[in-house]
């Protein structure tokens, strides 16, 4: 790629110029498809074993997924602080930083999912006995949760790679690759799971091994893909030597991410605990649980992809020294977070029976049951969204410690303690009533901790340059320096 190009490339997700609103919009949309495709993946796989297999394999999967999700926290926290960087340190003009940043990230991580695919693999029992998996969704639980571990490095890795891309303001070569991997896993789900072909019938074992093919297949794809396009974050020469993590970086990765990590850790650890509960209920709920777990997922959606894009686009202000515009990044995705996650929430409760029905079939009795928890909980999912895009603001300056304070308070004192204290009056219907009373308590929280304003004043992790900053504000009202990122 020539230099005129690589300008006009960089310009394009340069998150520090132009109308904050279309810019935010624009980079968030792709992030937000790629995790609606993502669910709509993991949905259209829990059609097909729902269908092929039963309730059992299907309740199987429910508890296998929790795990997953933990899993994917691990690496969540170290992605999220190499973003950080990435995006200080691109907002500032400094590719070299932000190529040590990704690099170390990612040579820190592959070792870390290596790790966790062998401890996964080997304590996968353990796990689901510690969840109080019933009996009869064990076995086939044990298959789906080992072949998922294999494919824990690619998947992982990925991820890893994805989220750095979009601390450049990159949100389109993630969206390009989820493609990929959404494609190659929904055609391969029913081929494996029936043996369709010169395939053999795996039955629950081959929607694990399809997912698992898909992750390796989009792995490689994004990695060809970032070096014929010659994308910033690419590594050639000697700086392929910042893929061994110095011990500077490492510290970096694990002071800023580890407790960015943890916060996904303790909505896991929230999660594993509430499918604990729901479990000691029967299979029924449990089958319900996790047909409601799909749509839920797709409520989780919006907030997860304007919460990175709006802590990607700050973080990148704050490199350039534009705090005048954090603010109003805030401002703009809390109206979206409303605007999107409400109108879901319309939609899905508005067409719930037939929804449901996708994946439990419509003559389930998990039907009802599935209903009346959406009924009660699907509204939480506002207030909790509207709390991660404070959470995002503040990350973006590497504040991420009282987040994870408020986090483990809500979601274990005060859920637990309402299903403890209601659970003799209301019966399951704790469980359910305990999603708004925690996500309402974590919006107060994270309201009143954003306001305080202390967060604002933690080291930056990449320092401006006064030069470039001082360009960028007297280009912001020309019609040049107006430039929104193609996404």
């Amino acid at each position: 790629m020539n230099r005129g190009a690589q300008g006009k490339d960089r310009a394009r997700r340069d998150l520090t110029q132009g109308p904050i609103g279309p810019a935010l919009l624009l980079f968030a949309l792709p992030t937000l498809g790629s995790n609606i495709l993502q669910s709509l993946n993991g949905s259209i796989n829990a059609i097909w074993v729902g269908r092929f297999l039963g309730e059992r394999a299907l309740a199987a999967t429910a508890n296998a997924n929790i795990i997953m999700f933990l899993m994917f926290s691990i690496v969540f926290g170290f992605g999220m602080a190499a973003t950080v960087v990435i995006a200080q340190s691109y907002g500032a003009r400094d590719m070299v930083s932000a190529r040590r940043a990704f690099g170390s990230a990612v040579g820190f991580c592959t070792m870390l999912a290596l790790a966790v695919a062998l401890t996964g693999w080997l304590g996968a029992p353990a796990l689901l006995r510690l969840l109080a998996t019933p009996a009869e969704a064990f076995d086939p639980a044990l298959v789906y949760l080992r072949v998922i571990f294999v494919a824990m490095p690619a998947t992982l890795l990925g991820v890893m790679i994805m989220m750095g891309l979009r601390g450049t303001g990159d949100a389109r070569t993630p969206l390009i690759f989820m493609f990929v991997s959404v494609g190659v896993d929904m055609v391969l789900n029913p081929v494996l799971i029936r043996g369709i072909g010169p395939f053999p019938e795996m039955g629950i074992a081959g929607s694990a091994t399809a997912t698992a093919v898909a992750g390796f297949v989009s792995l490689i794809g994004v990695i060809a893909y970032i070096y014929r396009k010659d994308l910033p974050l690419r590594l050639r020469g000697e700086e392929l030597a910042y893929l061994r993590p110095t011990a500077a970086q490492v510290r970096l990765l694990l002071g800023k991410g580890l407790p960015m990590g943890l916060q996904m850790i303790v909505m896991s650890a929230s999660g594993l605990v509430m499918i604990g509960l729901v479990n000691r209920e029967g299979l029924v709920v449990t089958a319900a649980y996790g047909a409601a777990q799909q749509l839920w997922t797709y409520l989780q959606m919006p907030a997860m992809a304007l919460g990175g894009a709006v802590s990607a686009m700050a973080a990148q202000n704050i490199g350039a020294g534009r705090w005048d515009r954090v603010g109003r990044i805030a401002s703009y995705g809390l109206a979206y977070l409303l605007l999107v996650t409400g109108a879901m929430i319309a939609v899905m409760l508005l067409f719930h029976e037939a929804l449901l029905a996708l994946f439990l079939g419509s003559g389930s009795p998990a039907v009802p049951v599935a209903w009346h928890m959406q009924l009660l909980a699907s509204w939480s999912f506002v207030l909790f969204g509207c709390a991660m895009i404070f959470f995002g603001v503040m990350r973006a300056n590497g504040v991420v410690v009282g987040p994870l304070l408020i986090l483990i308070f809500a979601l274990f004192a005060v859920r637990l303690g309402f299903y403890k204290i209601g659970y003799g009056p209301l019966g399951a219907d704790a469980l359910w009533l305990s999603f708004p009373v925690g996500s309402g308590t974590t919006l107060l929280l994270a309201v009143a901790y954003y306001m305080q304003g202390g967060w604002k004043k933690a080291k930056l992790l990449a320092q401006p340059n006064e030069e470039e900053c001082r360009e960028a504000i007297n280009a912001e009202g020309e019609p040049a320096g107006r430039i929104a990122p193609t996404g």
